[in-house]
């Protein structure tokens, strides 16, 4: 693989790293980077050790489904019984952006062909959300992501993404106009705002600057404009004053980074 492909791997978690605002979806990916590093490979029972244990030492801004879900599991509950309680008390609304804020480090993992990327995708986003959008989307980033990462254009890695995804989620990957874009947390909804703001950039500094200001207090669309765009523009076009003040957090992205780059 080339420099090139390598700076848009290396940019995909420093990416969503800058486009969180709060810190939850960037610890979450971590918690999933470090496990595909850690196992080789995509274990899903791996990663959902790491979620509870990391929800259990503090672990914050996770959106309500995932929280309720890891509070029944820290009882004793299976994440599959605590997954499917939670999607029936909310009255089966679960279709969140969170596996897809979480979810790109499976589209940096070498070891995951490209044809699984999405499958990977939405097995993972099963473990909280069980809404079929909530998967449905966070596949269509994953997919977006190792696209972009192959150097496709970002037209046709947007065709990519599309195949085989619901209409939802297909009308989100579809460049509309601004008018009619949500500052909310439902999953299709953010990745259409996503999408707009980086289709409309001409660089990723423009773009979360845009999708920052549109986005106000909520932590949803800068998220998937980060990581995105890292892996569209590559961690060269990243400002470090975009990423965050914690030196801690900037070391595990940064070795994390490392290791699933060099997988390639």
């Amino acid at each position: 693989m080339n420099a090139e492909a390598r700076d848009r791997v290396r940019g995909i978690l420093f990416g969503l790293a800058a486009g969180d605002r709060i810190g939850g979806p960037v610890r979450m990916a971590l918690e999933l980077a470090e496990s595909l590093i850690g196992c080789a490979a995509f274990d899903v029972r791996d990663i959902a050790g790491r979620y509870l244990s990391w929800w259990r030492m503090g672990g914050f801004d996770t959106g309500p489904t995932a929280a309720r879900v890891f509070e029944s599991a820290a009882t004793g509950l299976t994440y599959e019984k605590a997954a499917i309680q939670v999607h029936r008390e909310c009255g089966e609304q679960t279709a969140g952006c969170n596996p897809a804020h979480r979810c790109a480090p499976i589209a940096m993992a070498a070891s995951i062909p490209d044809e699984l990327v999405g499958m990977a995708a939405q097995e993972e986003a099963m473990l909280t959300h069980r809404h079929p959008l909530a998967g449905d989307v966070a596949a269509a980033v994953a997919a977006l992501c190792r696209a972009l990462i192959r150097g496709l254009p970002w037209a046709e890695a947007i065709a990519l993404a599309s195949g085989g995804r619901l209409p939802e989620t297909q009308q989100a990957l579809a460049v509309s106009a601004e008018e009619g874009l949500s500052r909310g947390g439902h999953a299709p909804e953010v990745l259409r705002a996503a999408v707009f703001f980086l289709h409309h950039s001409y660089s990723f500094s423009a773009a979360l600057e845009r999708a920052v200001d549109f986005a106000g207090p909520s932590n949803y669309c800068p998220v998937l404009v980060g990581c995105i765009g890292g892996a569209k523009w590559g961690r060269s076009a990243i400002p470090d004053s975009v990423l965050p003040a914690h030196a801690g957090l900037l070391e595990r992205i940064s070795n994390a980074a490392e290791v699933l780059e060099a997988g390639w």
